[in-house]
């Protein structure tokens, strides 16, 4: 648990937490980017100026195998090269909204038929296990 009492995801912990939150906002506002994108976008994110390709590409590879990122397509560039294009998968979209709900607002809400579905959700996915 967090200090304000949310739960923090493996996905955001760790030195390379604002990296991957940096790198899921960027794919999640537009999809199907290549590793050389997302890294000229990152550089311009407050703390990341001078962030490496390569630690981006490292990063990214590892979301992939996680299960936060998949391939979409290899783009051929004009100068020859193929460039691989990402994109969020559902696990990484959860992730970014789980990282944003503020949880005391939702238990103090007052749509009780929504609060209801979301339980028997949940429910549904935990005894699936």
């Amino acid at each position: 648990m967090a200090r304000n009492g949310k739960p923090r995801l493996s996905v955001f912990k760790g030195r390379e937490a604002k990296l991957n939150k940096a790198i899921l906002h960027i794919l999640a506002l537009e999809s199907g980017l290549s590793i050389r994108q997302v890294c000229r976008k990152v550089r311009t994110y407050k703390g990341l100026e001078h962030t490496r390709y390569r630690v981006v590409n490292r990063r990214i590879k590892a979301l992939e195998q996680e299960g936060c990122l998949e391939l979409v397509e290899a783009k051929k560039t004009w100068q020859g090269f193929k460039a691989k294009h990402y994109e969020l998968t559902v696990k990484a979209y959860l992730a970014l909204a789980i990282e944003t709900v503020d949880f005391e607002a939702l238990l103090n809400s007052e749509k009780q038929e929504k609060m209801a579905a979301l339980l028997a959700s949940i429910l549904d996915i935990a005894t699936s296990f």
